[in-house]
């Protein structure tokens, strides 16, 4: 257990790391970051920030010397920047980023545990893609291995002539086949380090362009009814992973039941409701898990629950809706919009 005036790192410098390091100020810790971005949000907030590459040894070795423990807060952090750090102070494990970072072998990973994805078929070559979607069938996605997030790096294929307008990919990829779904949901757990592993409750999520736009609570059918089977799904993987904090698993409710989509070992932008929805917050939550502290409750506190993205100028009228009953404003310190981008969120609760 972590006492008062520890240090926490994190490897990341966004909004969700930023929203981590308010927490742990709450509680008592302190902050460094470390992120070779140049637009860097969690330096505002933080004790210390490394703005340095990812292969600077001799700074990530100074980060790792001033850390009691470490986190992140995305899962494409360099598994070689991730072994700079001992692994006894490192939450989650380096396994968490190693499944989450290949889409191939996340879901092989998922399937072994028994849960259920879209069909799909490694790509390495645009004769590949032609085979995939021939065998698999049309419509479906294509998705590069690792990175891409927010329809980033993912291309939907509903024709031949959608095949012939994809572009040269210079990276291994995955042809999924589209999944007929009537809602898309997450699960959001946090799991201690002595593997107490406590839910929140599943909001329904609406996407626009790739980008999730609205996380809505209740969720409604069919999402209720599947939920609990996505939840023991959701326990295997942290379960197996050893995992301490915050595990997020996407998913679609299917007519067949809950289809797994795809894992975020951090915490997650369909989680940030719980900042004044839920007794504690997945931040708050998350921090607890890493520092070694006892979980605090997930319960919701309010009879309903809408957060909205502020993707691109949205944020710029943001702050004309806080005269709203029990609507929370989050911005997060970006200096330029642009299309795409989230900006902040805000947050309207019905008690």
């Amino acid at each position: 257990m972590l006492k008062p005036g520890s240090t926490i790192g994190i490897l990341g410098g966004g909004q969700l790391g930023r929203m981590l390091a308010i927490s742990a100020a709450s509680l008592g810790y302190r902050c460094i970051g470390y992120a070779p971005d140049s637009d860097i949000v969690a330096d505002q907030v933080s004790n210390d920030f490394f703005a340095n590459p990812w292969n600077h040894t001799a700074a990530l070795a100074a980060f790792a010397a001033q850390c009691d423990a470490v986190t992140w807060e995305f899962e494409n952090v360099p598994l070689g920047a991730v072994d700079a750090i001992p692994s006894e102070r490192l939450f989650p494990p380096r396994r968490a980023l190693e499944v989450a970072q290949d889409r191939l072998n996340e879901k092989r990973f998922v399937e072994e545990l028994g849960g259920r994805t879209a069909p799909y078929l490694a790509v390495d070559s645009r004769t590949d893609i032609e085979s995939a979607a021939q065998r698999i069938g049309t419509p479906g996605i294509l998705k590069t291995r690792r990175e891409g997030y927010d329809g980033k790096g993912q291309w939907r294929i509903g024709s031949k002539r959608d095949l012939e307008a994809i572009p040269a990919i210079d990276q291994p990829a995955i042809y999924e086949g589209l999944v007929r779904f009537a809602a898309e949901f997450s699960v959001i757990l946090v799991r201690s380090r002595e593997g107490e592993v406590r839910f929140w409750d599943s909001t329904r999520n609406e996407h626009k362009d790739g980008i999730l736009d609205r996380s809505l609570w209740p969720a409604g059918e069919p999402i209720d009814s599947q939920v609990a089977a996505a939840r023991e799904l959701a326990r295997k993987v942290a379960d197996k992973l050893g995992y301490v904090g915050v595990l997020t698993l996407e998913f679609f409710a299917t007519a067949e039941g809950p289809v797994f989509n795809e894992m975020a070992p951090r915490v997650h932008n369909s989680g940030h409701w719980t900042i004044e929805g839920a007794a504690t917050s997945q931040f708050g939550n998350h921090i607890r898990a890493v520092a070694g502290l006892p979980l605090g409750d997930t319960r919701t506190v309010a009879t309903s629950v809408e957060m909205t993205n502020l993707i691109g100028n949205d944020a710029e009228s943001a702050q004309g809706l806080l005269g709203e009953p029990d609507t929370h404003l989050h911005l997060y310190g970006k200096k330029q919009a642009r299309e795409g981008r989230k900006m902040g969120h805000m947050t309207r609760l019905v008690r």
